[in-house]
């Protein structure tokens, strides 16, 4: 059987690359596609895949700007030649589900979300980008067009979670299984490390990241904030913030999982399709006040609504700096009632072989309706 894996792009290790690390560990000889690659930026269980690369590769600097190529990547991905491949398994957040493939394979993809620059995170985007954001104005509506269109190269779709699910099917009339993304709970878990006096964010430094509010709630508040992370928004930020907030830029996966081990709480102020960060910090016992939108309603378990089961965190509304920094103070009131051994174990549903499991479920059920071969087994073990 010849496998295709289909990813929008590899320059660095965020949540849609923790999903295909464990696809390529299913099909370890598969050919990996994708529009750009920065060489040694990515897991070295997708490193070590066969990658192949879209034109848009070979344009000098492509690392720094390739967002910016968005309108051209419809065309980059529809010029792959996918004619020889029996199965395709896209993991999907933009473009990738567009590859072009013959009317005999199998295509499944992993949607972390409909093309997010065009629908859900548009507006905030356009607001928060000025002027860069011109092209995607101008291509918005070819965009959107193309994106529905591309959505009939999917025989089936896996969503990562209810919220996806359901922007599948307002925006493409399709219906999608759940499947949460894997959380590494052998790395990310608890130790009998003190909690500290100070709040934290594990972010992005994108527009809809909203780190802007939560800075601004911490300059209201005059609590501590850790901020790591790193984008496009990293030096506006850091020279806006006061004093008690603290810009840390990218930090190893190490360091990342010391601070959830120590944090008081992680601040989670944006509204995403899944949102791995939360389940990470939980599953080092940290809990969650996150904006009350997205995927954080299916993993954070509200303080208020938590009857049968650990509570995990704390949810607000809106999603403004004076309701954040108001359920900062409610939860400095809570924080007794927060378990740390209580919330790493809620975590344990969304772990890496959960996800494997259910994943490799759905490829053999669907293989076997069409007549085909499944995968070995052990590979997907």
């Amino acid at each position: 059987m010849h496998v295709a894996i289909v990813h929008d792009w590899l320059t660095g290790m965020r949540g849609g690359e923790k999903v295909l690390r464990l696809i390529c560990r299913c099909f370890p000889n598969a050919d990996l596609f994708t529009l750009v690659h920065v060489k040694g930026s990515c897991h070295q269980e997708i490193e070590r895949m066969r990658i192949r690369t879209s034109c848009l590769n070979d344009i000098p600097a492509v690392e720094r700007i390739y967002r910016c190529l968005l309108p051209a990547m419809p065309m980059a991905i529809e010029q792959f030649d996918a004619d020889q491949y029996d199965l395709i398994l896209s993991s999907s957040h933009c473009v990738a589900k567009g590859i072009v493939r013959s009317p005999r394979s199998l295509h499944i993809c992993y949607c972390h979300s409909p093309m997010r620059y065009v629908w859900a995170q548009g507006d905030a985007y356009h607001r928060t980008l000025g002027w860069k954001a011109l092209p995607l104005k101008l291509f918005r509506g070819y965009l959107r067009a193309w994106d529905r269109r591309s959505a009939t190269h999917v025989d089936h779709f896996i969503a990562n979670s209810v919220n996806v699910a359901g922007r599948i099917r307002a925006n493409y009339g399709r219906e999608a299984e759940v499947v949460y993304p894997p959380i590494d709970i052998e790395f990310f878990c608890p130790t009998g490390i003190e909690r500290e006096d100070f709040y934290l964010m594990v972010t992005a430094m994108a527009p809809y990241k909203r780190v802007d509010q939560a800075i601004e709630a911490f300059a209201s508040l005059a609590k501590p904030l850790v901020i790591i992370g790193s984008g496009q928004q990293y030096r506006k930020l850091r020279l806006t913030a006061p004093a008690n907030v603290r810009l840390l830029g990218w930090q190893s996966d190490e360091v990342v999982r010391d601070h959830f081990r120590r944090c008081r709480a992680l601040i989670f102020p944006g509204e995403e399709d899944f949102g791995m960060v939360p389940l990470e910090a939980m599953a080092c016992g940290a809990p969650v006040i996150a904006y009350g939108a997205g995927g954080a309603t299916e993993t954070v378990r509200c303080i208020k609504a938590a009857a049968n089961g650990p509570a995990t965190g704390m949810c607000y509304q809106p999603q403004t700096s004076e309701a954040l920094a108001a359920a900062v103070r409610e939860f400095e009131e809570r924080a007794d009632e927060f378990d740390p051994g209580q919330i790493a174990q809620w975590v344990k549903q969304f772990s890496e072989q959960v996800f494997l499991t259910k994943y490799r479920n759905i490829v053999n059920r669907l293989l076997r309706q069409r007549g085909m071969f499944e995968p070995c087994q052990a590979a997907l073990s």
